[in-house]
């Protein structure tokens, strides 16, 4: 219960800032002024992670290859080297493993829950669209398994706090600042290896 609690309230906290403040302007007739909402926008995109390690792979370039214990992403750059983030996993329960790929790339995509989040946390919304208080940031990676989506997601994230911890329902969470160089850098069609 305490992890749908945390979840549900991670999820809706700036969710319900926006609704909350969309309902009290329309209810007093006022306009908000670029000030006022410039305050609750996000100054940063977060932290960039991203650095070249020597690795001995046995991935060709192009690669990805999450490994969900060490909270780390590496993007292979060649047999002996690859850009290495650090990254959010899923907590106890959410985690798993397996090879998928690259099916669809997003810049500030907008966020549908998946029906069985919805189900756990019924007050999310359908839709969450685009912009600094979306959960999934400036860029999504969608990763799809044999033509088909899993709705698991590489994105960035508008909670930084929850980058390198074990905190999603599955989805690989990065700083918005790495998951930009990512997604700038890795091509539809990439194999993605989560161990």
């Amino acid at each position: 219960m305490k992890a749908r609690a945390r979840e549900s309230k991670g999820a809706m906290s700036a969710i319900s800032r926006v609704t909350l403040t969309a309902a009290a302007i329309a209810s007093i007739g006022v306009t908000p002024s670029a000030d006022a909402a410039s305050e609750r926008v996000p100054r940063s995109l977060g932290p960039r992670t991203g650095v070249v390690v020597a690795a001995a792979q046995i991935y060709p370039p192009g690669t990805i290859i999450i490994l969900s214990d060490k909270r780390t992403l590496d993007l292979v750059l060649s047999r002996s080297r690859a850009i290495r983030y650090r990254i959010g996993v899923g907590r106890e329960g959410f985690r798993w493993s397996g090879v998928v790929m690259v099916g669809r790339k997003a810049k500030w995509p907008n966020w549908r829950p998946p029906a069985e989040m919805r189900a756990r946390a019924p007050e999310l919304p359908e839709l969450v669209p685009a912009g600094p208080f979306n959960p999934m940031g400036a860029r999504g990676i969608y990763l799809y398994r044999g033509g088909a989506d899993t709705l698991y997601r590489i994105h960035g994230t508008n909670e930084q706090s929850t980058v390198g911890e074990f905190a999603s329902s599955g989805c690989f969470r990065m700083s918005n600042a790495d998951v930009i160089d990512l997604f700038d850098r890795v091509r539809l069609g990439a194999t993605v290896v989560v161990k």
